[in-house]
This record gives structure tokens, C-alpha cells and sequence, in this order.
């Protein structure tokens, strides 16, 4: 897959943004007044910035608001529909924070609605099943994770962060040592896709067309595997490698800032990677799988 900027920056900010107000809803921290402010303001800026951008990925922005209508069938739907009630019930929270009016029932309510948003965000990639690397349980696994442990970080939450930044680790290598070759035993090939592996060996006897098009730039992307590699090193090391140590030791002003600004580095590379090095099925008919 074409690994657009617009998605990756929304998948990473609103993952941020959604794991602070989940910290925040269940009372870690319990802030009150200007730095209740101060918090929620993060927590939501993050938030609807992440899913703006998500708009300029769009053919037509402007009817993004018909998407909401397909909650039945659209698991990006339900994502709309999930981040709005969340986001809508956050800011009630939120007054009631900053005025320190006792909520904790509303808050526990907000926490759930974050949750179940990012869930959904996971969801949309999970469920295609032309993406065999997707259709696996680590995606959702992983959005959560990730979600919670940057949340967790810039919520000044020292232990859970220490324990949900070690599990994502763990769990990206899960994903990639089954990712790489999940398109492999899916067993998809031209064959399969064309329906006419019954008669012999299938192969394309002419490319589609001379010239490039609509899938070829959205779902065929090829990453080569040395670079790969120098990638996953690289997330691995900011979104994880440089956090646990600064943490571990105790954070001032300034090695928290360092955590969470290789934390967000690392998890944008480790997010590249996730849309680069998806293998759609329709790369079979050009040759490219």
C-alpha cells in the first residue's frame, strides 16, 4: 500500500491523543483547573488533529460526512460515529475536570469510547482480507497497545508505560515474523485470483497496460528488504529502545520530552512500514507480488 503521509499522521496522532484521554478518563492523572486545561486541550488536539489529517487522504473531503451513514456495513464508519460520541462526551468530562466537578462514572464512560475508537480505527485494516499481513489479530493488538503506551507516556504514567512499551515491542516482532509470510501461506496467487489454475500454469501474457494507474499508486508499493530491516531497527530503537531506559531512570522535564519525541518518531517509522510493506493481492496482476 501507498503509505500516504495523511494516514500515517492520523493513525499516530489520534492513536496519542485517544490513549491520553483514555488515561485521563479513568483518573491517571486527576488533574483539575488550568492543568486540567493543559491536558485535555493535548489529549484533543491530538485527537482532531489526527482525524483532520486523515481527511486530506480523501478523493472528496468534502462528502466525508455521507461515510457516517454506512455504520452498519463500514467499519470506518463506526470509527467516525465512535470518535465523535467519544470526543463529545470527552469535552463534557473535560468541564468538569477543569471546574473540579466529581465525574468518575462519565470519565470511565470516555476511557470505553477511546478504547472502542481506536478499536474501530484498527478494524478497517483488519478486515481486508486482499491484505493478508492485516488480517491477523496482532493489528488490532497493537493499535490498542501502542495507543495506550504513547497515552500512557504523555499522561506522566510511569509504570503502566514501562509495561505497555515493553508489550509493544513484543508485539511488533510477533507481527512482522508472521506478517512476513502470511501473504505467502494466504496462498493467493494468479492461479487463485484469476480462477484458472485448473487448466495449467497461469501467467500474464501482457502487463494490464503500458502506463500507471489508480491501483498501481495506491496499492502497489515495493520496499526493498534492506531498507526494511534498517526501518524496523530504527522504530524499534525510538519508539521503544531510547523511552524504557529514560523511564526506567526517572524522567525530568527534559527526558520526558526526549521519550515522547522519540516515542512519536519511532511509532510514525514503525507506521510507514505498516502501509509500505502491505501486500495487496492486486499487485498479482502486475507482476509485483
Amino acid at each position: 500500500m501507498h503509505p500516504a503521509p495523511s494516514v500515517i499522521t492520523f493513525t499516530t496522532l489520534s492513536g496519542l491523543g485517544f490513549g491520553l484521554l483514555f488515561w485521563l478518563g479513568i483518573g491517571l492523572p486527576d488533574p483539575t483547573g488550568w492543568v486540567a486545561t493543559a491536558f485535555f486541550g493535548l489529549a484533543f488536539l491530538l485527537s482532531v488533529g489526527g482525524l483532520t489529517a486523515s481527511l486530506f487522504h480523501l478523493g472528496h473531503p468534502e462528502r466525508a460526512h455521507l461515510a457516517l451513514t454506512q455504520w452498519r456495513t463500514s467499519w470506518l464508519s463506526r470509527e467516525g460515529l465512535a470518535a465523535i460520541a467519544t470526543l463529545l462526551i470527552g469535552g463534557i468530562f473535560a468541564l468538569t475536570r477543569v471546574l473540579g466537578i466529581p465525574a468518575a462514572p462519565l470519565g470511565w464512560l470516555v476511557s470505553l469510547g477511546c478504547l472502542g475508537t481506536v478499536f474501530t480505527t484498527a478494524m478497517i485494516y483488519t478486515q481486508m482480507k486482499t491484505v493478508p499481513r492485516w488480517r491477523h489479530w496482532t493489528t488490532p493488538a497493537l493499535f490498542l497497545a501502542l495507543s495506550l503506551a504513547g497515552g500512557a507516556l504523555l499522561a506522566n504514567q510511569r509504570h503502566p508505560a514501562l509495561v505497555l512499551l515493553a508489550l509493544c515491542a513484543v508485539l511488533q516482532l510477533v507481527a512482522w515474523t508472521g506478517g512476513d509470510r502470511r501473504f505467502a501461506a494466504s496462498h493467493t496467487t494468479l492461479a487463485t485470483a484469476t480462477g484458472l489454475g485448473g487448466i495449467g500454469r497461469v501467467r500474464a501474457f501482457l502487463p494490464p497496460h503500458t502506463g500507471s494507474n489508480y491501483l498501481l499508486q495506491e496499492f502497489v508499493y515495493v520496499v526493498g528488504r534492506r531498507h526494511v530491516l534498517q526501518l524496523r531497527v530504527i522504530g524499534l530503537i525510538l519508539a521503544f529502545g531510547l523511552p524504557l531506559p529514560l523511564i526506567a531512570a526517572g524522567l525530568s522535564h527534559i527526558t520526558a520530552l526526549v521519550a515522547v519525541l522519540a516515542h512519536v518518531a519511532g511509532v510514525l517509522c514503525l507506521r510507514w512500514l505498516f502501509f509500505a510493506q502491505a501486500e495487496h493481492v492486486v499487485g498479482l496482476y502486475y507482476g509485483k507480488r
